[in-house]
């Protein structure tokens, strides 16, 4: 394919843009080369600035559940637009979306709209701090829950220590009541409880985690979670960013039949805008500023185009529940697809897939975490990622994410993809 339009437009966004992107990922560092820059796209197809055709297997990286510009989702978009785009007032949109968004999900009573994973996960941590009166959190390593500085934690120098900053600006005060854990190593977590004892506000992760690649939960370890979090009184938190209303409409509480006590969301609750929320049960959420001590705030949080998007996504999901059949399906023939090629290359691969989230890794044992997601092989995954790109399949620019596929794609669409797969290879 042909890229000149889109390197001309990335040196320019150099000159002004840090990395001349605005989310790391975006610039193509884990796989080399330069980015191509999208000027439109419709259903399961992106279109680049150079006039080439992609199936997108992002789909913004999870939101667009149908495919892009999506019919009931853009004309609410435009039709609320006309009648003004923020006001920092409330709107009745905001309730009639909170109203729907708590009957579909479980375990759920209230839920504060916001405007990004980030915030909603930053602002879930503060309500559990501000509820339980303590102070220390735990996360899962290879867990992504935003850039605030509670989360960019690295590994400290044991088990039952706290962990360090792995950015510059994350100060070892932050770091200090932020402990790391591994991902399905529940004898880990709960030694890393024990060593401290009451001083636990909150267990934060990914019920399916997306961005060490797509990995599932054992059985034992997320319902292990759950017991040992009720012993404990410690809050569970389940960042549901790219899980919500994407596995199913309850998201992965409902598909994994675990209660979370705070539930994050991001992604297909704003069909493809700005939005993210937290959510829990009233007597949480009472903890909640006005109602209670915990401050939040956002001037655009809860904007009618951002909720008038997440309204008209989460009717269609409501109104069309086959849709997580018809992804599951879709995703699982990809799957076959690919693992027959592979298999038939003799080439080391793990593939992990959870409805419509998958993930190939180019690795020998099996990836249940993110020391395993770490040992595959990234030569082999830049080959992999740069020949699919040419020959018009875009996926996640990095070995660490997964695919999210959307409904448009089609059957004669993932038969071409495998086939590119076993042109490369």
């Amino acid at each position: 394919m042909r890229y000149q339009r889109s390197s001309a437009l990335f040196a320019e966004a150099k000159k002004y843009i840090p990395g001349g992107v605005n989310s790391p990922v975006r610039a193509f560092k884990a796989v080399g080369g330069e980015p191509i820059f999208i000027k439109e796209a419709k259903g399961a197809y992106l279109y680049d600035a150079d006039d080439n055709q992609y199936i997108d297997y992002i789909s913004s990286w999870g939101p667009l559940l149908f495919g892009h510009a999506h019919e009931p989702v853009i004309k609410a978009v435009i039709e609320k637009a006309k009648k003004g785009t923020s006001f920092g007032i409330p709107t009745e949109i905001e309730t009639e979306l909170a109203k729907l968004a708590t009957t579909m999900v479980p375990n759920i009573d209230k839920i504060r709209f916001v405007n990004s994973g980030t915030e909603a996960c930053m602002s879930a941590v503060r309500l559990a701090r501000g509820y339980t009166g303590k102070d220390k959190i735990i996360k899962f390593a290879g867990c992504y829950h935003g850039h605030s500085d509670a989360f960019l934690i690295q590994a400290g120098s044991g088990a039952v220590t706290f962990g360090s900053p792995n950015s510059p600006g994350v100060t070892q005060g932050t770091a200090k009541d932020t402990l790391l854990a591994e991902y399905n190593d529940l004898e880990g977590l709960k030694a890393l409880v024990k060593a401290n004892q009451g001083e636990l506000a909150a267990i934060i992760l990914e019920p399916i985690a997306g961005n060490m690649g797509c990995i599932i939960p054992s059985d034992e370890f997320i319902h292990g979670l759950r017991e040992l979090c009720t012993q404990e009184g410690i809050l569970l938190l389940f960042d549901e960013v790219m899980t919500g209303f994407r596995l199913a409409k309850g998201g992965a509480q409902e598909v994994l039949g675990v209660d979370a006590d705070i539930v994050m969301f991001g992604k297909v609750i704003g069909g493809g805008l700005p939005v993210g929320a937290f959510a829990a049960r009233s007597e949480i959420m009472a903890h909640l500023a006005p109602d209670g001590p915990v401050y939040q705030a956002g001037t655009l949080s809860g904007n009618p185009l951002a909720m008038s998007a997440g309204l008209a996504m989460l009717t269609e999901i409501d109104q069309h529940p086959e849709v997580f059949e018809s992804l599951a399906q879709k995703t699982a023939h990809l799957h076959k697809g690919i693992a027959d090629v592979l298999n038939a290359k003799g080439i080391p691969h793990q593939i992990n897939r959870f409805g419509s989230m998958i993930s190939v890794h180019f690795c020998e044992e099996a990836v249940i975490d993110f020391t395993s997601s770490a040992k595959g092989n990234n030569d082999t995954f830049k080959h992999y990622f740069h020949g699919m790109l040419d020959q018009g399949i875009y996926l996640p620019p990095s070995a660490f994410e997964s695919y999210f596929l959307n409904d448009a794609i089609s059957d004669a669409d993932l038969d071409r993809t495998i086939e590119a797969v076993k042109s490369i290879f």
